[in-house]
């Protein structure tokens, strides 16, 4: 697996599934307690659909954190030195690998889910000229109220059933994550701690060209935050930022993880045709 080393000369690992000409590149950043793995489907998906991927396991998460905290499972999730600032500036520094691979003649995506969605906009707010399009799922208005920091699994909560079943109306989903090795149900706050938690506040940045394009994909029952939090997000772009292509998709009864819904073939068509309208040539 390739790894690039951060500043705190932690070493990143990360995959890349290249196509021949590409009609744009993705950038995955993945959310928190998880790792790249578990974007196979959507990987394939957009790969057949001739765009290259390429995805980073985060600070202290999947093979980077294994590595990182000397293969104690029981630790993964944990950041390490550097706390959120470096967790950004890894993803950040990745987009930079991305490009001195891919070149600047193809246009880059960066699609963020749930904490990377949140690094994201952090990213996209310091650096707007880096990116050609940015996706955010499973996102949120980084403001007070607007996100969920209580009990996620609390309105979903089943006899038998796990602590993450707010991720999917899929039953297997949550049974994978808990099966899984490499994924924590600890929160971001748990991880992080609340300081660290708050600094993920913001707004998006004024410098943002107004052409950038923005699709935001949610569903209508995740508890992370959701329809309300996403609409005040996609009206802060356009009144902020002035984005003249902002696109907001609301999938009802959808959960967090729309991309393992069990309307993942809409949420992915509707991904690609995103993409599609906007870099494909044909």
């Amino acid at each position: 697996m390739p790894t690039f080393t951060d500043a705190h000369g932690i070493r990143i690992h990360y995959e890349a599934w290249r196509v021949p000409e590409p009609t744009a590149v993705v950038q995955l950043a993945h959310g928190i307690g998880e790792h790249l793995g578990r974007y196979a489907e959507l990987v394939a998906a957009l790969n057949e659909a001739g765009y290259s991927v390429w995805a980073d396991d985060h600070r202290g998460h999947g093979r980077t954190g294994v590595e990182q905290h000397g293969g104690d499972l029981d630790r993964l999730g944990r950041p390490g030195p550097g706390g959120m600032r470096a967790a950004i500036a890894g993803v950040k520094r990745f987009g930079e690998v991305i490009r001195e691979t891919e070149g600047d003649d193809v246009p880059l995506v960066i699609l963020g889910h749930s904490w990377g969605s949140f690094m994201t906009q952090h990213i996209v707010n310091r650096h707007p000229d880096r990116y050609d399009a940015v996706v955010l799922s499973g996102t949120a208005w980084l403001q007070l109220g607007y996100t969920n920091i209580g009990d996620l699994n609390k309105r979903f909560a089943r006899p038998g059933g796990t602590a993450v079943e707010w991720l999917s109306r899929d039953p297997a989903v949550a049974e994978a994550w808990v099966a899984d090795p490499h994924t924590t149900d600890r929160t971001l706050q748990q991880l992080f701690g609340w300081p660290q938690s708050f600094s993920l506040m913001t707004r998006p940045s004024k410098r943002i060209p107004a052409e950038l394009p923005l699709l935001i994909l949610v569903g209508s029952d995740d508890p992370v935050a959701g329809e309300r939090s996403a609409r005040a997000l996609l009206k802060d772009y356009i009144r902020r930022a002035r984005l003249v292509d902002a696109t907001l998709i609301v999938y009802e009864g959808a959960r967090h993880e729309v991309f393992n819904e069990i309307n993942r073939d809409e949420v992915r068509a509707d991904l690609i045709r995103w993409l599609d309208e906007r870099f494909a040539t044909d």
